[in-house]
């Protein structure tokens, strides 16, 4: 009789929370980072911007549970953390600017629902997905991802410091703690050795006065996070559309993120799958402009996670989901975890975005490039125009707005590019 598949292990409880405590070090700084921004360019208060990072927070863990849990029709049962899609950045600041947070949530409400009803009609694309696009946009993923983690390292982007040679040495330090880790241990400590790399680095900075706990004392012990907090939501035409374009560039990220993972961690993906997953995502938006949070996405980060930490159990990250609800309730826990600075997250982002980058060739080595050179332009090109917004941040700038929300992803751009190429050369084999 065929064992129970390595996704859906139940692994002891001690285990479960270390695990799911690495991956949610993994994606805080990001999934705080999109709060921040729609702060910002709301003008809202401090305090009003603390309660958005909480309820962004709960919202991550509800949605975090849905995708790896699995519930009717909603969640693709994979070990997938979800987090604010930085696609949603750009329109949610223009309409912020305009409708505030009322017509923010209008939008992503009308948005969920659109990505919800459309999931088993865009699960469709799946024969679109064969190893050279799979292989091309896992590598895009891993080489988008990676000017993150070096950011990190030297100190965070727009870092007084940015750079220091105190900044590197920490980044440095956790980096090296990682690869002595994996090759010296083996088992459980391998597997957590990102999170004892963190908390190395952790240890070492703060002596070096890298870790700031201001707000820590000032911040309560409960916030329950209240429904429509900003008031109901106001629906604009103009507004709902540019978010229906966001959720159609989530999904085809969410799309390469869930069949990254299935090479990862050896599942074949089908089109029920993605369905579910997309679902999921919907679900988890709509949810989001009720709770105040926003769209909701695979994050990639944790992709990297489990391909360095060998760890594919779905109910890992599904603690991770507890955990990120109990941050959200609990203002204080958030404090001291966004505490970290940003050059120990870096020493383990260099890890996990360039493992990433590394399954993507991988899955390309099972593409035929002898007989069939045109796969050779194919990931050429790709990655090619995958890797445009990152390498320059300002090419599309001459679009038209609603242009950028689709061209600001490198994801969408190289994964679409990698569609239409294999369709070009390859739809009569």
């Amino acid at each position: 009789m065929q064992g129970k598949h390595p996704v859906d292990e139940i692994l002891p409880g001690r285990q479960l929370f270390l695990y799911g405590l690495q991956h949610v070090l993994a994606m805080y700084a990001g999934a705080v980072a999109v709060p921040l921004i729609i702060a910002g360019a709301a003008h809202l208060t401090k305090e009003q911007t603390a309660f958005l990072i909480n309820a962004d927070l709960f919202t991550c863990g509800i949605a975090t549970l849905i995708q790896t849990i699995g519930f009717w029709k909603l969640g693709i049962r994979l070990p997938i953390i979800q987090g604010v899609s930085f696609a949603a950045v750009t329109p949610t600041v223009m309409i912020a600017s305009t409708m505030g947070m009322r017509g923010i949530y209008g939008a992503i409400i009308i948005a969920g629902l659109f990505a919800f009803i459309f999931a088993p009609y865009f699960s469709k694309i799946i024969n679109f997905f064969p190893p050279i696009v799979t292989g091309s946009v896992i590598t895009i993923i891993g080489l988008s991802l990676l000017p993150v983690g070096i950011n990190w390292a030297a100190g965070g982007t727009g870092s007084p410091d940015y750079g220091s040679p105190t900044n590197l040495m920490v980044a440095t330090l956790v980096l090296f703690s990682i690869l002595l880790l994996q090759k010296y241990f083996k088992g459980f400590i391998a597997n957590i050795s990102v999170l004892l790399g963190l908390l190395i680095g952790l240890v070492v900075a703060i002596p070096l006065g890298m870790v700031n706990l201001s707000g820590l004392n000032t911040a309560p012990w409960l916030k329950i996070d209240t429904p429509f907090y900003f008031g109901l939501p106001t629906f604009d035409v103009g507004a709902v559309i540019s978010m229906i374009l966001v959720m159609l560039v989530i999904m085809v990220e969410s799309t390469g993120d869930f069949f990254a993972l299935g090479e990862i961690v050896g599942k074949e993906i089908s089109e029920d799958d993605v369905a579910r997953g997309l679902r999921g995502d919907g679900f988890a938006t709509m949810l989001g402009g009720i709770l105040n949070a926003f769209p909701y996405t695979a994050f990639a980060q944790n992709v990297g996670l489990v391909a360095l930490s060998g760890v594919k159990s779905r109910f890992v990250v599904a603690t991770s989901g507890i955990i990120l609800v109990a941050l959200g309730l609990f203002p204080k826990l958030a404090t001291i975890i966004a505490s970290i600075p940003s050059a120990v997250l870096g020493g383990a982002g260099i890890a996990m975005f360039g493992i990433v980058a590394a399954n993507g060739i991988r899955t390309l080595s099972r593409v035929d490039f002898e007989k069939n050179p045109h796969n050779l332009f194919i990931v050429a090109i790709s990655i090619g125009i995958g890797m445009i917004p990152t390498l320059a941040p300002e090419f599309f700038k001459a679009f038209p707005s609603w242009c950028q929300i689709i061209f600001h992803s490198g994801i969408t751009l190289g994964s679409l590019a990698a569609i239409f190429l294999n369709l070009f050369f390859n739809s009569g084999k």
